[in-house]
C-alpha cells in the first residue's frame, strides 16, 4: 500500500486466508505465558522487526500486516483501531517507534505473547460508554486524508460500520441512504453527531425532535427512512 493511499482497503481472499490460518494458530494452541519483566530496550527490538532500514523508525502497510498476522488479528479488526487508539497514531496503516512505545509502555508489551494476552482487554475497552466515544472521535481524524479537512464517504462508511455497524440497530438503513445520497464527504460535526444519534434516538424514531439541532444530513435520513417504511410499512 502506497504511502498516500488513505482509504480502508477490502483484503484480497488469499490475504482472508493466511490472517484466518494466522488466527486458527493463534487459537489452536494456548499463548504462551511470558512473565518476563517489561523493558523498553526489547519493546524497541520488537519494533525494528517490522521496520525497513531506510525507515527505521517508521513501521508500515507491510510492516503492519506481518504484525497483524503475528498477533492472529486482521488489520481491519476493530482491536487494531483501539490498539492506534492507546498509541495517539496519527495515521491509518503505519505506527511510528514513538507512538509503539507511548501504547505499549503503557500496556507493558514488549514481546508478541504479552500483546496477544492484551487483546481481550483491548477488545473489552469498546464496552466502557465514555472509551468508546473517545475511540470514535478518535478514529476520524486517524482515518481521514490528512490532506483534506473531510472524509471521503467510502473511508466513512467502512469507519461506521466498524465502529457501529454490530451495535446500531438502524445501520444498514443509514448505510443505504449515504450509498444513495448526494454526500461525497463526512465533516467532523456530522460524524460526532452520528454517534449521537445511533446512542440516543430509538428504532421508530419516535423520540427525534424535527426541532432539535441535529446537522441537515441527519433530519435528511429520517425523512428519507419514513419515506422509506411509508413505501414498504412491513419493513422494519
Amino acid at each position: 500500500m502506497p504511502r498516500n493511499k488513505r482509504r480502508i482497503e477490502l483484503v484480497t481472499e488469499d490475504e482472508r486466508q493466511f490472517s484466518k490460518r494466522a488466527r486458527n494458530h493463534v487459537s489452536s494452541r494456548r499463548i504462551a505465558r511470558d512473565n518476563s519483566a517489561f523493558t523498553q530496550r526489547r519493546c524497541v527490538q520488537l519494533f525494528r522487526e517490522y521496520t525497513v532500514p531506510t525507515e527505521p523508525d517508521t513501521l508500515g502497510p507491510e510492516g503492519m500486516e506481518k504484525f497483524c498476522a503475528d498477533i492472529g488479528v486482521e488489520p481491519e479488526n476493530v482491536v487494531m483501531l483501539v490498539l492506534a487508539w492507546k498509541m495517539n497514531a496519527r495515521q491509518m496503516g503505519f505506527f511510528t517507534l514513538n507512538e509503539w512505545l507511548r501504547g505499549f509502555v503503557d500496556l507493558q508489551c514488549d514481546t508478541i505473547p504479552k500483546i496477544q494476552a492484551k487483546l481481550d482487554y483491548l477488545k473489552s475497552l469498546l464496552n466502557d460508554y465514555n472509551t468508546f466515544k473517545s475511540i470514535y472521535r478518535y478514529a476520524y481524524d486517524f482515518a481521514r486524508d490528512k490532506e483534506q479537512r473531510s472524509m471521503d464517504i467510502e473511508t466513512a462508511k467502512a469507519m461506521l460500520k466498524l465502529l457501529l455497524g454490530k451495535h446500531w440497530s438502524l445501520f444498514s438503513q443509514f448505510n443505504s441512504f449515504l450509498e444513495s445520497s448526494k454526500y461525497k464527504v463526512i465533516n467532523k460535526d456530522q460524524w460526532c453527531n452520528i454517534f449521537e444519534f445511533s446512542r440516543t434516538i430509538v428504532n421508530d424514531l419516535s423520540n427525534y425532535d424535527v426541532d432539535g439541532a441535529w446537522p441537515v444530513m441527519l433530519d435528511e435520513f429520517v425523512e428519507w427512512l419514513t419515506s422509506e417504511r411509508q413505501a414498504q410499512p412491513y419493513r422494519s
